[in-house]
């Protein structure tokens, strides 16, 4: 199993690799055709995934400080694309929630995302992909099970 294990976190290594450069971000945010801060962009469609959200849960998920994330959060507040408001487990705690304006802004993504998704995948066939995908979210939700604290 070690030479497995090696393998899948070589895959796992180049594929965070990628998703953390920045020019993939850029190039998600121009085949969208919106103006957003590379550094505001995670946190949005954070927040559109996973909302409401409070701050120290999406700096985790984002791997920055809580004191940065909330900064920029005022920032997303600032230009209408998210809603920070009472949480609802405990009032003390503010979550965020994507605004109608900051919906359409992830929509867009998600329709860049789509796009550059079909090219990436083109000359895979619909089995694989169904696979791959069948198999990512297995391994995500196994990952997260035995991450937790």
């Amino acid at each position: 199993m070690s030479e497995r294990i090696r393998a899948l976190h070589g895959a796992l290594l180049s594929i965070v690799h990628v998703m953390n450069r920045p020019e993939g971000d850029d190039r998600l945010i121009g085949e969208a055709g919106i103006a957003l801060e590379r550094a505001l962009f995670p946190l949005l469609v954070l927040t559109e995934r996973f909302g409401p959200i409070g701050v120290v849960d999406l700096a985790g998920r984002v791997g920055r400080d809580y004191t940065t994330v909330s900064r920029q959060m005022a920032k997303l507040e600032h230009l209408g694309l998210v809603a920070r408001r009472a949480g609802g487990e405990d009032r003390r705690v503010r979550e965020a929630v994507v605004t109608p304006k900051g919906q359409a802004m992830t929509d867009a993504l998600d329709a860049a995302r789509e796009r550059l998704g079909r090219k990436l995948l083109a000359s895979w066939d619909e089995k694989e992909v169904d696979e791959l995908v069948r198999l990512l979210q297995k391994f995500a939700k196994d990952v997260e099970i035995v991450s937790a604290p």
